[in-house]
């Protein structure tokens, strides 16, 4: 919700703001706004004439006007996929002539395109091709303000989780507060959820056997990840077989580990999901509310998702869910743009994302539509078990600390002679590897040390496989942790190192190393979508606390305790500045 100022916007303005819009990829570098499609050809999101007495219609007269909308739908030869009778609006398949001819009935307000809306979450690290100058460790810097400790991940820390825990502040409460978290489904059999999820539904309907939480559904690790940073128990970690580099035996701990977790599945196995979809993912949250026939008092939606156009629909379907008493809270986006939706709308809570310096990640949205921040910057979390990937690295009888691997890497190990690639195209004496023919047949059979530099991580591992290497190390030509993302697909291990442990391998050829990618059940991703989960946390924290407050006075609150970063009072980059719910409670 866009708030003039916490104290003084008592009640909800309900105009709908009209923003930029994006769509996000796996790399920080996203595609254009220009570039997002239509859910499908033909599909469309329908919107009647809403009379003024709509809002205090009785059931039966709702089932009657939508019983009249329905049959003007398919009087113009269109299929109804869903409707929603509170917002007299409808999703259908329309041919041509069946959109001219529902356009041409009195009683349509407005006919508008299905968009797509994405996950806003990706693998720790940035573009090898991307300007010096821009770039920011994608890591925890020794320095930083926020570093993990125990089962408490930074961005528990900076929230003050441990705190919260001490004092009893975990979203258990007499009141029933909910997380009803939207996205690409969960690993129930994680033993981080302890098997507590309380709901499961699958709204993505062309993807077949997804509606079981404990059996797959959860193909792109999204959503268990976000679940995990909200709900992930105290000492219910897998043991050491399944961890990251550095990790507690016992795992990590969410931040409302005592609130009640729903899981919508509205995005499909590629994170995207239609707004059709995510609506009535958002209309099954709102139902669980004790107030619309639910069990819960309080509910929290959470989507870490965006994407699209502005939608009239969507807009209509956001204003009734904030008018029954939910908190939505959403990503703004990842590129580094203007708010995407559904965040820039003004019964959504729009969050940007923060690093563990509580620097604006670089990648974050930016604009006026931007509520508060959270944590979104190599993110720990729980991923579907043995998903993940973790590496390691070693050579000239030193273990490497702060190993990456590469997205799309092989898995497995490998212990050789460690070669420099060569320079190629590149720099003169920067180990860069570049240039696509470029090889080096003493690789063949070895691993490739490649510097990180002016060409693309792809293009500097494809020519390494393509002169036989075994496996790749790439090391940074920064300070900080590297990580990659990779187009294509690889059968060798293909890790990032941080620079100086590449530069000091470089002094100690020929020697030999070691390079290994294993399964994982943890990951770190960065994100918007990691910061979403990390504010709807703690609003849950803070309504059980305060379970008087409204849905606005609960915000409100938030961001009238927030820590200000940036320009003093609310900025576009970190609107009101990082939630911290310990001071939402006790004031301190």
């Amino acid at each position: 919700m866009k708030l003039t100022h916490p104290l003084l916007a008592t009640t909800l303005a309900l105009t709908l703001a009209a923003c930029g819009q994006q769509t996000a990829t796996v790399t920080p570098e996203a595609t254009s706004p220009a570039a997002i499609a239509p859910a499908e050809a033909g599909s469309y999101l329908v919107g009647f004439r809403q009379p003024l007495s709509a809002q205090s219609l009785g059931a039966q007269e709702l089932a009657a006007q939508a019983a009249v909308q329905a049959q003007a739908i398919t009087a113009a030869g269109g299929v109804m996929t869903s409707q929603w009778a509170d917002i007299s609006a409808a999703a259908v398949r329309l041919s041509p002539a069946a959109l001219a001819k529902l356009r041409a009935n009195p009683s349509v307000e407005y006919i508008e395109q299905e968009a797509v809306h994405r996950a806003q979450g990706m693998r720790s690290g940035s573009s090898d091709a991307r300007p010096a100058s821009t770039l920011r460790a994608q890591g925890l810097s020794a320095q930083a303000l926020y570093a993990p400790s125990g089962e408490y991940t930074w961005g528990d820390n900076a929230l003050r989780v441990p705190a919260l825990r001490a004092a009893g502040y975990t979203g258990a409460a007499t009141t029933r507060v909910a997380v009803c978290v939207l996205d690409t489904g969960i690993d129930g059999n994680h033993p981080e959820f302890q098997r507590k999820l309380t709901g499961f539904k699958n709204f993505v309907t062309t993807e077949a056997n997804r509606n079981d939480p404990y059996a797959l559904n959860d193909v792109s690790h999204h959503g268990t990840h976000v679940a995990g940073t909200v709900f992930a128990q105290y000492g219910a970690g897998t043991g050491a077989a399944g961890q990251q580099s550095g990790m507690d035996p016992n795992g990590v701990v969410g931040v409302a580990t005592g609130a009640n977790l729903y899981m919508g599945r509205v995005l499909g196995d590629t994170g995207s999901g239609s707004s059709s979809g995510i609506i009535n993912g958002v209309n099954w949250c709102t139902s669980l509310l004790k107030s619309q026939g639910g069990t819960e008092d309080k509910v929290v939606v959470s989507m870490s998702l965006g994407g699209g156009a502005r939608s009239t629909t969507e807009q209509r379907a956001y204003t009734a869910a904030y008018n029954k008493g939910a908190l939505i809270i959403a990503a703004t986006g990842n590129d580094g743009a203007a708010v995407s939706y559904p965040a820039a709308y003004t019964e959504v809570v729009g969050v940007a994302a923060v690093d563990s310096d509580l620097n604006k990640a670089s990648f974050s949205n930016f604009g006026t539509q931007v509520d508060l921040s959270g944590p979104g910057v190599a993110v720990l979390s729980s991923v579907p078990l043995g998903q993940g990937t973790a590496a390691s690295a070693s050579g000239g009888g030193v273990t490497f600390s702060n190993v990456q691997a590469a997205d799309k890497t092989g898995r497995g190990s490998f212990t050789g002679n460690v070669v420099k690639a060569g320079d190629g195209t590149g720099t003169a004496g920067a180990n860069e590897f570049c240039g696509t023919s470029t090889r080096n047949s003493a690789l063949a059979g070895n691993i490739a040390l490649i510097a990180r530099g002016t060409c693309s991580f792809e293009e500097k591992t494809a020519n390494a496989v393509a002169s036989g290497a075994k496996g790749v190390m790439i090391y940074n030509n920064a300070a900080g942790a590297l990580g990659m993302t990779l187009t294509n697909t690889y059968t060798v291990p293909v890790v990032g190192i941080q620079q100086a442990d590449g530069q000091a391998l470089l002094t100690k050829l020929p020697t030999t190393g070691t390079v290994a990618v294993t399964g994982a059940d943890y990951e770190y991703l960065d994100g918007t979508s990691m910061a979403t989960p990390h504010v709807s946390a703690a609003a849950a924290v803070v309504w059980a606390a305060k379970p008087t407050l409204t849905n606005t006075g609960l915000l409100n609150l938030l961001t009238s305790t927030a820590k200000d970063l940036g320009a003093a009072g609310k900025d576009n980059n970190f609107g009101y500045g990082l939630v911290d719910p310990y001071k939402a409670i006790t004031g301190q």
